[in-house]
């Protein structure tokens, strides 16, 4: 294996070799599920799915773990617009982040815990850290005594008297120290909370991924991974909290891949150019999204615009263009065509070129233009006046193997006629009648891939494409 990652840590590319041979422990910070995800969350969810899809490939055993904060400041107001409760907010935006990552061809995460079903570990994880004195309590809160952890601001290279400049203790805060961050805070009139040995409070937001990926994972990870913006001060303290009570490095590898601006502009709702993915999926493939995504290195900043999108939706349909063409000539050739070396090494060299970019840090950029090319010799193969089934169906496969590990799927997906529709309804109604619920869920669930929408009247079910 030759595999390279870009450390964060060490700001270099370095081979990778795992904790434990054959096997990698992988955790990405999830996101806050206060609303639908935005297109900048989105990003790192396609990045570490397609790191983890490519580490797969290569034969490892990854266990990969994603996790949910659904209690903080955000969830909390949210409810409160809503009229609504905390748990409530989460389950319904932990369902729609499902949904719409899952339409980008996101893979579930072996494990995708949630703050708060990790309370006790969380709790414990505190006890810990004041019982080895990086931590104290002050009426309430539980603070982290950052100048104890020695070595603190190694991820983002910052020098502890640099920070210490910038920091200020905020009104309602009784830390010790500017630098130091919140564990455990107590809960104001009306918050949800959870009873504590400091009394009843919910944990700070840095604390909870440490605890989870120690639950999950153990003491030390192989690759940590999030979003840039994640690295300052997010990642430095759970390597703060998680160090100091393991006495073991958190993680091997950090990764963080760049931000995206909204035509050419930083995205914020103040600017009105905040874009969900909820609502851009209803209107775009999702798959020509991950592509888009994908056709830039994970490191470097995305540019998101509608031009761009077409650009990319462009190009994928030419490598899905050249795919159909294989698929329909392997119908109608007669495997006249004699077993052609140079188009076995054509196919041979496309695998290992493909393989040596995505070793190379993960470069999907050039993993895509690979895809590219191979579809323009598959075009060339076509023109030639006799073709070997052996040959397309070889080619074939590996347009499969190769857009598999990013995530893409080259088979358009055909409509559902009207009559289709119009059949399966009759059969969900009678699947209903015969109390066959599993085999009427497969068809609601069905249909509602294909974007119809079903709703119940006194005269019946009707249907509805959602275009």
């Amino acid at each position: 294996m030759s595999i390279k990652i870009f450390n964060t840590m060490t700001r270099q590319k370095e081979l990778f070799v795992p904790l434990e041979e054959g096997k990698v422990k992988m955790y990405v910070c999830g996101p806050t599920v206060y609303n639908y995800i935005h297109i900048g969350n989105a990003r790192p969810a396609i990045v570490f799915d397609t790191v983890r899809r490519y580490l797969e490939y290569r034969g490892y055993d990854v266990q990969f773990i994603s996790n949910f904060t659904d209690v903080d400041d955000k969830l909390i107001k949210a409810a409160n617009e809503m009229g609504s409760d905390v748990p409530t907010i989460a389950e319904k935006f932990i369902n729609a982040y499902h949904e719409d990552t899952c339409a980008l061809g996101v893979q579930k995460a072996d494990a995708h815990p949630r703050v708060t079903e990790t309370m006790p570990e969380i709790i414990d994880f505190i006890e810990n850290l004041i019982k080895k004195g990086f931590a104290y309590e002050a009426a309430g809160d539980v603070y982290f005594k950052t100048r104890s952890f020695d070595g603190y601001g190694k991820l983002s290279h910052q020098s502890i008297d640099d920070l210490k400049s910038g920091a200020r203790i905020e009104v309602g805060e009784k830390k010790e120290d500017p630098l130091d961050f919140a564990l455990w805070k107590a809960a104001k009139e009306g918050e949800i909370y959870w009873e504590s040995p400091w009394g009843k409070g919910r944990p700070g937001w840095h604390i909870e991924c440490s605890a989870m990926a120690k639950k999950y994972l153990g003491d030390s990870i192989d690759i940590h991974g999030g979003g840039q913006d994640l690295a300052f001060p997010h990642h430095e303290n759970e390597i703060a909290q998680s160090e100091a009570l393991n006495e073991a490095p958190m993680a091997k590898y950090w990764m963080h891949n760049g931000y995206i601006n909204i035509d050419n502009e930083k995205m914020s709702k103040s600017l009105g150019n905040f874009v969900l993915v909820h609502d851009l999926v209803r209107e775009q493939d999702p798959q020509v999204i991950r592509f888009f995504m994908l056709a830039v290195h994970y490191r470097n900043p995305i540019n998101f615009s509608q031009e761009l999108l077409e650009v990319a939706e462009t190009s994928l349909n030419r490598i899905r263009t050249a795919y159909e063409n294989l698929k329909h000539r392997l119908t109608v050739t007669a495997d006249l065509a004699e077993e052609n070396e140079k188009w076995a090494k054509v196919i041979e060299d496309t695998r290992a070129k493909f393989i040596t970019d995505m070793d190379d840090d993960f470069n999907t950029a050039n993993a895509i233009s690979i895809l590219f090319d191979f579809s323009k010799e598959a075009n060339v193969y076509l023109q030639e006046k006799n073709t070997s089934k052996s040959v397309i169906t070889d080619f074939i496969h590996l347009f499969d193997e190769l857009a598999g590990v990013l995530g893409l799927t080259l088979q358009k997906e055909e409509e559902l006629l009207d009559e289709q529709i119009e059949a399966l309804i009759e059969e969900r109604n009678q699947a209903r009648k015969d109390k066959n619920f599993s085999r009427a869920d497969e068809i609601r669930d069905l249909l509602k891939e294909q974007n119809i929408i079903l709703e119940d009247t006194a005269q019946g079910v009707r249907w509805k494409r959602d275009k």
